[in-house]
């Protein structure tokens, strides 16, 4: 059975945390992550806003980054409304169960802010909720939005429509994760600025380029073997 986890970006509000607990419950979701939250979790205010869901928010995970909370998922959608100065992927919300995956996660971020540019390269897919306004939603109400878009996912089982083995997230963020830290050691860059730069584009590729598994293996194999 195909798994969907929310994960909510360094939210700011602990009641939005239980509200959006609440939504995904009414929709028949149960897995829910924080990212940073800004008030420790869990809490009483919490709890007690996501009404008859308290046992899925007392089983909510809470992870210090991105990565760790997306490390075994194979698909990730971020949410947004605001336009990138680099290139990821729109997917309409409909369009998302046509998706070859066994965990899916969706990005919120934070209820000011929102997600950065570093924060949605973690995506594969930008999905955005069509308003007349470019105002944004409250967090909740996207989760709400989102949940009820996604309910046909556990209702049925879908033919799957995509079936090439694109990469999976956790398969780029490993080779990303070794690939900086042979760089590191190689002294390549000691600005911060310009290696989060480099590590975001490279990313982005990864997530475009339509490369395939065994094409990263290859890669993979080329980069340790030049690493030795």
């Amino acid at each position: 059975m195909r798994k969907i986890q929310f994960i909510l970006n360094k939210p700011q509000l602990t009641a939005n945390i239980g509200m959006s607990v609440r939504s995904i419950g009414c929709f028949g979701f149960k897995n829910i992550s924080l990212v940073n939250p800004r008030h420790p979790w869990p809490n009483k205010e919490g709890i007690n806003a996501s009404k008859h869901f308290s046992s899925i928010a007392k089983k909510i995970k809470v992870f210090d980054n991105i990565e760790k909370s997306i490390k075994d998922s194979d698909l990730v959608i971020a949410t947004s409304v605001r336009q990138r100065d680099f290139h990821i992927p729109f997917i309409k919300l409909e369009d998302i169960k046509k998706k070859q995956f066994q965990k899916l996660s969706i990005l919120f971020g934070q209820e000011n802010n929102g997600l950065n540019n570093e924060e949605i390269s973690h995506a594969n897919f930008i999905t955005t909720i069509p308003t007349l306004s470019s105002k944004s939603l409250n967090l909740s109400h996207s989760v709400s939005i989102v949940a009820y878009a996604l309910t046909e996912l556990t209702l049925k089982k879908e033919k799957i429509l995509n079936q090439t083995q694109s990469l999976k997230s956790l398969e780029i963020e490993a080779f990303i994760d070794f690939l900086f830290n042979q760089l590191d050691k190689k002294n390549f860059t000691s600005v911060k600025s310009k290696r989060d730069k480099l590590q975001i584009s490279i990313r982005n590729y990864l997530k475009t380029s339509n490369l395939s598994q065994n094409d990263l293996k290859s890669v993979y194999g080329i980069t340790k073997f030049l690493a030795n």
